[in-house]
């Protein structure tokens, strides 16, 4: 709801970017390309001519470009529809100024526009009618690109804030309980569990608002392990493998490992009479940060999973969704049971 308003500032696309740029740049030249390749009948194009239209429609694409990224706040303040028109509109009238001066200085020096030659109003307007469709194809596309973007951000802002949300209730229950357990007969270590505690919902809380870095997610990681390690006792073990050097300060979206100990935790060893240990490897291989978590698990279908268990594909899901939007397809997520244990690995590009 609080971004509601800004909505109206930001409807058109984004120019003032170089990829854009280049994009504006790349269709010109392909329109130049096509208009060569063209089985019209009129004479094949030199070289020459070929290198003057490129040069006209790259020269056309870069001023297109520039005004419309100087008049997009303006733009932007007018209805999408009559905004659209007024857009398309500048770059035809650019589109016709700049043809109109160049037919005229042509003239002036005794030279031909065209293969063939051609009249001042059809170089014109011939001119402004490409411009004005081709810019109309790429506002269309990048406006709808970047709604797809907008929409991509909200999903993962969600899917974050569900898991947010999961993460609360059973294990603050659980965890309370045992800090009131512990007051009376281990002070000290009711205090580090308050501690731990604070600290970890304290990221539960922003984990749609803000990033985290390596370091603080196996920071974070930690600290759920201290609380549920007072719960578990020695059933809980855990082996941490870091093979240095690492990138500890690689931003991630937050609340990305902590979840995975956790599936590990809920689906594994406590649902072990005998408990087991945890194995957290982190390593780089090749431009690839690599997280795997394993754990000891009972083979799926031998023990019936409770209510609060069932999200552990969520937090799977939700976890490859934020780090599908940061990092692209190349990041990966991985889950698989194999020989009485469960494993759950990242791998995150590391540029």
């Amino acid at each position: 709801m609080s971004e509601a308003p800004a909505a109206p500032q930001d409807w058109l696309p984004e120019l003032c970017t170089v990829p854009r740029l280049l994009v504006m740049l790349g269709l010109a030249e392909l329109v130049v390309i096509v208009l060569s390749l063209s089985p019209d009948g009129a004479p094949h194009w030199t070289v020459e001519h070929f290198l003057s239209a490129s040069a006209f429609g790259l020269w056309q694409a870069i001023a297109v470009t520039a005004l419309l990224c100087v008049m997009r706040p303006h733009l932007s303040r007018l209805p999408q529809r009559l905004g659209a028109l007024c857009a398309v509109g500048v770059a035809g009238a650019v589109a016709m100024f700049s043809a109109g001066a160049l037919y005229t200085l042509y003239t002036a020096t005794g030279l031909e526009i065209g293969a063939g030659g051609v009249g001042f109003w059809r170089f014109v307007l011939g001119s402004a009618a490409v411009v004005m469709l081709i810019s109309a194809l790429a506002l269309r596309y990048f406006y709808v690109s970047d709604r797809w973007a907008a929409q991509v951000s909200a999903s993962a802002r969600a899917e974050a804030d569900a898991l947010q949300a999961r993460i609360r209730p059973h294990f603050l229950f659980n965890s309370m309980n045992l800090i009131a357990s512990l007051l009376h007969s281990a002070p000290q270590v009711a205090e580090r569990a308050v501690l731990d505690l604070s600290d970890l919902f304290r990221a539960a809380l922003g984990a749609g608002e803000d990033n985290s870095s390596l370091a603080q997610e196996v920071e974070l990681a930690e600290r759920y392990l201290s609380i549920e390690s007072l719960r578990l006792g020695e059933r809980l073990q855990v082996q941490w493998n870091r093979i240095e050097p690492l990138p500890w300060d690689l931003v991630l979206p937050r609340l990305v490992l902590q979840p995975m100990v956790e599936n590990a935790v809920l689906h594994g060893i406590s649902r072990l009479s005998e408990g087991g240990t945890i194995e957290i490897d982190l390593h780089v291989e090749g431009r690839l940060l690599h997280i795997r978590v394993r754990n000891p698990a009972p083979e799926p279908g031998s023990v019936p999973v409770p209510l609060v268990g069932r999200g552990a594909g969520h937090a799977q899901r939700s976890i490859a969704h934020r780090l599908s939007y940061r990092f692209g397809a190349s990041a990966r997520v991985t889950g698989f049971w194999e020989q009485g244990y469960y494993a759950c690995e990242l791998a995150i590009p590391l540029a």
